[in-house]
């Protein structure tokens, strides 16, 4: 048995694929905003000692494998993961309060998915998952043309 966390009466598993997006799924994340939202939901995370295995901002999206304790609700850790990092990011990028309602900087909902015994697969899809976005777009720029 591989991977397996303990906490004072628990031995546990537990690995969640998460997405979400920003309201709109309008492009955003680019340059410093893409480091700075990365930086904030690591900071995030580390204080609520979730372990990030692997994640990656898109321009429209985000995907992260998280080793979430038991002890949290998957529902309530992206909650706190939205929530505070639309405040960090307001704070950082004044300019976004004027695209987005103060506090509504992400969709209201999110894509969630246990890992099971597939973690090593889906951090490698995540990985590559902005190669698979670039080529997805080139070949609808070609079939413009």
């Amino acid at each position: 048995m591989e991977n397996i966390q303990t906490l004072a009466h628990t031995s546990w598993n537990c690995k969640y694929h998460i997405v979400f997006a920003p309201k709109f799924r309008r492009k955003v994340f680019y340059g410093e905003k893409r480091q700075e939202i990365g930086k904030i939901l690591r900071s995030l995370c580390e204080w609520k000692k979730i372990t990030i295995i692997e994640a990656e901002v898109c321009p429209d999206h985000v995907h992260m494998l998280l080793e979430i304790p038991p002890k949290f609700a998957v529902s309530s850790v992206v909650g706190f993961l939205k929530g505070k990092s639309s405040v960090q990011l307001y704070e950082r990028f004044p300019e976004l309060k004027f695209k987005y309602k103060n506090r509504e900087f992400w969709c209201r909902g999110y894509y969630v998915d246990t890992a099971g015994k597939n973690a090593v697969k889906i951090a490698n899809y995540i990985k590559h998952q902005l190669d698979e976005d670039r080529l997805g777009e080139q070949l609808t720029m070609m079939g413009k043309l």
